[in-house]
């Protein structure tokens, strides 16, 4: 069956570049452990998933002015201390000094390998993953992150869209659908995605800055979302006085009601965002520049990695 297979770049180099000693380096010294990692994480989810389609979704705004405009302190403990501004005039994020030229790498390593990528200005990766994903109408989409955010995107229709969260590593990465997701949180199924949004947005989140409704944790969200239906009913019903809300957290929502209006742009991906996209989705049956990604390879010292992604895309011998 025909799949599209949606990685999230930065949270998978980000892993890759923790998760392999920095003292795997160039020739010349350079380290090149997210490179190798990453090489390595694409050729084996390719190999075990065998997608027909595959897209890196990159960040091209990782603090989008859209969210911090409503919620300041959305990624703000994220800011770089050391520096003021970009000259851009964007936040600089905080980035362990030897991965910042690895990830020019990547991409000259997707270039000439024949990857597509996809982004789009002003948004996060998240955005473009949901933008993809939203509007896939013919194959079914497995989306890779180690961002629990992602799971809202999780649906059965018009295809189905899975998260493969590899938090915990790929050897321990979990499949997740609505059922599952619904399952692990106490949610509701047919809503599963956008019970796990709204469930965030009640509980909030401190590794995004997000401070959720006080007194209102995890298992309090589901349960008000199940009970309920949805956030939009629960605000209603806690305005309206009913007394199916406990007085607390009927004060809490009612004292939130700012925080809740705005949480819900930020917490939700877009799924209209205008993408930048880069190259052929279908897997390339040869490297887009042979020469290049070869040369590159031996520059880099990851002719192995490279090797065992050429066999994951069944490129001829010799490619």
């Amino acid at each position: 069956m025909s799949s599209l297979m949606l990685l999230d770049g930065a949270s998978l180099w980000f892993r890759s570049f923790f998760a392999i000693p920095e003292k795997v380096t160039a020739p010349d010294g350079r380290p090149v452990n997210a490179v190798r990692g990453f090489v390595d994480t694409i050729a084996a989810l390719v190999a075990k998933h065998e997608p027909t389609r595959l897209v890196v979704c990159l960040d091209l705004d990782w603090r989008p002015a859209f969210r911090t405009d409503l919620i300041p302190s959305y990624k703000a403990h994220r800011v770089a201390e050391t520096a003021d501004q970009s000259e851009s005039g964007h936040d600089v994020e905080t980035v362990p000094d030897t991965l910042t030229p690895q990830v020019d790498m990547i991409d000259e390593v997707l270039r000439h390998a024949g990857i597509a990528t996809a982004g789009a200005r002003g948004c996060e990766a998240d955005d473009v993953i949901g933008t993809l994903a939203f509007h896939e109408a013919d194959d079914a989409v497995l989306v890779v992150s180690g961002d629990r955010d992602l799971l809202q995107v999780v649906a059965d229709d018009p295809v189905p869209v899975r998260v493969l969260y590899v938090g915990q590593g790929l050897a321990k990465a979990a499949l997740m659908g609505p059922v599952e997701v619904a399952e692990k949180y106490g949610l509701t199924a047919a809503r599963a995605g956008a019970d796990y949004a709204e469930m965030a947005i009640l509980r909030g989140d401190p590794s995004d800055g997000l401070p959720g409704v006080p007194g209102i944790g995890e298992k309090t969200a589901a349960k008000l979302l199940v009970e309920f239906g949805s956030l939009d009913a629960l605000e209603h019903a806690a305005g309206a006085g009913s007394a199916a809300v406990k007085p607390r957290a009927r004060a809490a929502l009612l004292e939130s009601a700012d925080y809740l209006s705005a949480a819900r742009t930020v917490v939700f991906v877009k799924t209209d965002a205008e993408l930048i996209e880069s190259g052929d989705d279908r897997l390339p049956a040869a490297p887009a520049d042979a020469d290049a990604l070869a040369s590159l390879g031996a520059e880099l010292g990851i002719e192995s990695a490279l090797g065992r992604l050429a066999a994951a895309l069944h490129w001829p011998d010799g490619e």
